[in-house]
């Protein structure tokens, strides 16, 4: 519905570029799925339509990621910022694709660990 879809004109500009030199590229329209099967429905639906599919994190990128340079559904993932499990024995957590570093380093606090800058894995 209405608030997990827009086609405005400064929400589409607003994710269609990142912090890199590459000009605007919007997408077609911008949702915010919600749980893992939403993103399952809405991935299935753009793969039969054959629409391009642009996920959007905090828009931070340098790469241009971000530009929906053939249009498409851009998936902003925002909405999706569920700590799942954390696992101090092994050093591990399951986060939802929404959760950011700041949020995460958040709720770490007090178990000492933290999540630095530059990590792969997440």
């Amino acid at each position: 519905g209405a608030p997990n879809v827009s086609t405005t004109t400064a929400v589409r500009e607003q994710h269609g570029h990142d912090e890199s030199m590459h000009p605007c590229a919007p997408p077609d329209v911008v949702v915010w799925p919600q749980a893992v099967g939403q993103v399952q429905e809405l991935a299935a639906l753009c793969h039969r339509c054959r629409v391009p599919m642009v996920p959007f994190g905090t828009g931070t990128g340098l790469e241009g990621g971000v530009n929906a340079v053939q249009g498409g559904v851009c998936f902003d993932l925002s909405r999706m910022d569920a700590i799942a499990e954390l696992s101090l024995e092994d050093f591990s957590v399951t986060v939802e694709p929404g959760v950011t570093r700041k949020a995460l380093n958040k709720y770490l606090r007090g178990t000492g660990l933290w999540f630095p800058v530059g990590t792969v894995g997440m």
